[in-house]
């Protein structure tokens, strides 16, 4: 059985100051670095539709307004390690339109040749989805690829 399509093609990580935070057409992937020997009863994990906060040992790590709307049923955060924290939110609006600048409203925005890797990562993994027998995983994307890429719908089959 193959990996899926995301884990073939790779992440495309926006770096800030307590980790990284990366996207599939679905998710939003956070990752925080934390003390080692960080336990899960010191962190404090707060996850609503537009709004995030996370504190651990009392100390305010990430607070805000989420970029986008998620599902809050669906988040969802680990510890790994006892040294890193997972917090995977799923977007409510799934298309490869719906690529995120930034994971709070105005704070860790990707530059913009990550947000260019990352339109076009969300484009290729589209593609696949719509058609399940082709690999895209090492395929290159130029032209139309912001907002998802070119919509074919309306055409004849």
């Amino acid at each position: 059985m193959s990996a899926p399509f995301e884990e073939r093609s790779g992440v495309v990580p926006c770096v800030t100051p307590w980790g990284r935070w990366y996207q599939t057409l679905e998710e939003v992937f956070i990752e925080v670095r934390v003390p080692p020997g960080t336990r899960a009863k010191d962190v404090r994990c707060s996850l609503r539709s537009r709004h995030i906060a996370l504190a651990v040992g009392g100390q305010e790590l990430l607070q805000g307004k989420l970029f986008d709307s998620t599902v809050t049923d669906e988040g969802t955060w680990t510890l790994e390690d006892r040294q890193l924290i997972r917090i995977v939110l799923m977007k409510t609006n799934r298309d490869a339109g719906n690529c995120w600048t930034s994971l709070l409203e105005n704070e860790y925005a990707a530059d913009p040749w990550v947000q260019d890797q990352m339109q076009r990562k969300l484009t290729l993994e589209r593609f696949q989805r719509e058609n399940p027998g082709f690999d895209f995983s090492g395929a290159e994307i130029s032209g139309n690829y912001s907002k998802g890429g070119p919509d074919f719908s309306s055409l004849e089959k």
